[in-house]
């Protein structure tokens, strides 16, 4: 794998420290990414008003080894997007609180829409059968709400236990069975050490739900694919809505798991209830269950 090197951060930190004519490479470069990335160095020279040996001079000074480098450092950073490298232009705070909520409210019916019914029915009847359910997830996002599914599961009366080390969960996929259940979150469904975890556990027979992007690689590694929808907008400054798809999910198998044995989910949230009034001091119907 190759090392990273950023050049755009290295031509901003070195930009000061240049010849006069290098920076004006630089500040052409750094004003338009896309277009240096794609232009051929006379057009770049063109647009600082250098000479081509100036940019070839240029290359070595932002830690280049020649021009064919620093060009093929220049698109890996437009890889990345104009959103990220652009100016956004400044928005009121009422306007963005109300487009975090829009987004959201966007995402959760988009994730609405691409869920299925059965597949949640399927996913209860994996749970329900299993000797363990394991949940793993990096990230985060991912991080985060591995734990608010053991919470979920484990208050219904399931063996659960969230994992994030991927060197821990090497070693407990390799120690999986047909009887077990193994819910793999990830918003991208492209992180190499859940797409490990998740063949080493499919060899020994276990289970696999994930929640993640359906046309993601771990996605094809799955028993049972539950959706969240992943697509960004260009207000890079807000943390990403995707997490409350993954969270909507998470909540529908719940409620599902909860419904399968409505007796008995019934008797163990209403121990959790009793146990948790006891603690807080006094009784409260409407506070929530741990919470």
């Amino acid at each position: 794998m190759n090392s990273l090197f950023d050049i755009v951060y290295h031509i901003r930190s070195c930009r000061d420290k240049l010849s006069s004519t290098e920076q004006k490479v630089a500040d052409a470069i750094l004003n338009d990414i896309a277009f240096a990335a794609a232009a051929n160095i006379d057009q770049i020279a063109a647009k600082a008003g250098v000479s081509i040996s100036t940019i070839s001079r240029f290359s070595k000074s932002v830690g280049c080894s020649d021009i064919r480098d620093l060009k093929l450092k220049l698109a890996s950073a437009n890889a990345v997007g104009s959103r990220f490298l652009s100016d956004v232009p400044a928005t009121e705070e009422s306007a963005f609180y109300t487009r975090i909520c829009s987004e959201v409210e966007t995402t959760l019916r988009a994730s609405l829409g691409r869920f299925v019914e059965a597949d949640f029915q399927q996913a209860v009847q994996h749970i329900t059968a299993a000797r363990m359910v394991y949940v793993a997830g990096m990230g985060g996002g991912s991080t985060m709400l591995a734990e608010e599914t053991q919470f979920r599961l484990a208050r219904l009366g399931f063996a659960v236990a969230a994992y994030h080390d991927p060197v821990v969960l090497r070693m407990l996929a390799a120690t999986m069975t047909p009887n077990d259940v193994l819910i793999i979150l990830s918003m991208t469904g492209v992180t190499p050490e859940l797409l490990a975890i998740a063949a080493i556990a499919r060899e020994y027979g276990a289970r696999i739900i994930v929640i993640t992007d359906p046309a993601s690689p771990l996605a094809q590694k799955a028993d049972l694919v539950l959706p969240v929808t992943t697509d960004e907008t260009d207000f890079i400054y807000k943390p990403s809505a995707a997490r409350y798809g993954m969270l909507f999910a998470i909540d529908v198998l719940a409620t599902e798991l909860a419904l399968s044995r409505r007796d008995q989910s019934k008797e163990l949230l209403r121990r959790v209830k009793f146990a948790l009034d006891e603690y807080r001091g006094g009784e409260n119907n409407r506070l929530p269950l741990g919470d």
